[in-house]
């Protein structure tokens, strides 16, 4: 059962990172747009490395969210799963990768979303701070679908509870990488944006 519970989670998210691919695919309308989303997933990828010694501090959080911030909601996602397929190639593939691709690409789904509200830095320092516990609720249910039994709110519990030192250890870090640098990086990358025109839309 917990086997087929597993099977059938990751089956959903599959094909929630393929239709966010298509979408990509249908809204990206040039090469150029297509090297952006690719050049920031990569030095999204490339700054989680380093930082893979340190507990659960992830940088490349910061970088997505702000990626969704400025270039919008189907740009943030594929920074956000090229993010974990990239930085796997040296940090290790597993089936945890897919749902890596999915919590790190809702967060740069939903910092598009929460620009929309207008708010100042504190805000966006305290929306990090979430998505350090969010991204740990995914993959933390992924392993309990998947590999715990029996699947009970006991056992959810129980396995979330066990992993709030290292969540709180990520979100620690995003709310110091988005408060020294969350603002900095947006505004360099505002005025990218419009040098280059660059526009992404969705209906998501």
């Amino acid at each position: 059962m917990v086997a087929i519970w597993g099977l059938t989670a990751t089956m959903i998210v599959a094909l929630a990172v393929v239709a966010f691919f298509f979408e990509f695919e249908a809204t990206a309308m040039s090469s150029k747009e297509i090297a952006i989303i690719a050049l920031l997933g990569t030095i999204s990828a490339v700054a989680r490395v380093p930082f893979a010694v340190i507990p659960n501090v992830q940088p490349c959080t910061y970088l997505i969210i702000c990626s969704g911030y400025v270039f919008g909601p189907v740009a943030g996602f594929m920074v956000g799963a090229m993010t974990a397929l990239v930085s796997n190639l040296f940090l290790g593939q597993g089936p945890w990768t897919l749902y890596q691709m999915l919590a790190w690409g809702l967060a740069g789904v939903s910092a598009a979303y929460f620009r929309r509200f207008g708010l100042g830095k504190i805000t966006l320092i305290v929306f990090g701070a979430v998505w350090g516990y969010l991204y740990g609720w995914i993959m933390n249910t992924w392993y309990w679908a998947s590999f715990i039994y029996p699947l009970t709110s006991r056992t959810f519990l129980t396995y979330q509870l066990t992993s709030v030192w290292f969540d709180t250890f990520h979100a620690l870090g995003n709310v110091v990488f988005l408060g020294f640098f969350g603002m900095k990086t947006i505004a360099i990358w505002e005025r990218f944006k419009r040098r280059f025109s660059i526009e992404y839309s969705s209906g998501y």
